[in-house]
């Protein structure tokens, strides 16, 4: 089931979680990571703005998680996850305007596959790990490398307005093995490779991070990006697809010095 987060157009009703049947979107009623209960598939998606599928408590993300990222950048592979987190406030929804803040020269693209929670849980195992996920989504750690390189830590260059595309839906039948994520800038291919070149498996990931804090249902987790990150540039327009599991666009525009 593809699960989603909408808007009616031209309406100022509060945004609701629903299904997806083909092109026609239902209601869902209820908690949608508790009891719920599916309305019939009836609004045409053309009617509707999809918005970002979950509004986590927190957003992790997994650095250096493909050989070939980790030697781009002149990094070493880590011997665990390497962590870190983008706020909340950074969260655009699938088709919003990135936006390149005036403090950075070097604003990448950064594709990946996103995990969502969907069952609270600490310690976790990685053999339980497919309990607590609720589904998949797609994801864009947009960020400032100039800034991270300067800064030494990476709150700053990740944590921006609008540096957190993801969506547009939550897939809770998607395998996330061996599939292919692709990035494009403006229809050029920047990144290619497979989730099974990941250094740490999705299981261990949650695994790991749950070892230190608590994970909430909504909850996101960036498993990483493939080789090939790149410039975004004003009136670039930057897509991230998963083989499988769908497509986000998003423009990019220079913010007013």
């Amino acid at each position: 089931m593809r699960i989603v987060r909408y808007q009616l157009k031209e309406s100022r009703v509060k945004p609701k979680y629903g299904w997806l049947l083909g092109d026609k979107v239902g209601e869902i009623g209820g908690n949608v990571f508790g009891r719920y209960r599916r309305k019939e598939a009836e609004t045409p998606l053309s009617d509707v703005i999809l918005l970002a599928p979950s509004e986590p408590s927190k957003i992790i993300c997994v650095g250096r998680n493909y050989v070939e990222h980790a030697r781009e950048l002149g990094n070493e592979v880590p011997q665990v996850p390497l962590t870190f987190m983008k706020p909340p406030s950074s969260i655009i929804n699938p088709g919003d305007t990135i936006i390149l803040p005036p403090q950075s020269t070097q604003v990448e693209h950064e594709g990946e596959l996103v995990a969502v929670i969907g069952k609270r849980g600490r310690h976790i195992t990685a053999e339980n790990a497919k309990k607590h996920i609720m589904g998949y989504t797609l994801g864009n750690d947009v960020t400032a490398r100039d800034l991270q390189n300067s800064d030494g830590q990476w709150t700053r260059a990740k944590g921006f307005d609008t540096f957190c595309p993801f969506g547009p839906w939550i897939d809770t039948e998607f395998d996330p093995a061996d599939a292919v994520v692709t990035v494009r800038v403006n229809g050029q291919m920047r990144q290619m490779a497979s989730t099974r070149d990941m250094v740490f498996s999705v299981g261990v990931i949650i695994a790991y991070i749950s070892s230190v804090m608590t994970l909430e249902p909504g909850d996101l987790i960036f498993t990483g990006t493939p080789s090939g990150v790149g410039l975004l540039k004003d009136g670039d327009e930057v897509s991230v697809e998963i083989e499988g599991l769908g497509e986000i666009r998003n423009k990019v525009k220079a913010e007013s010095r």
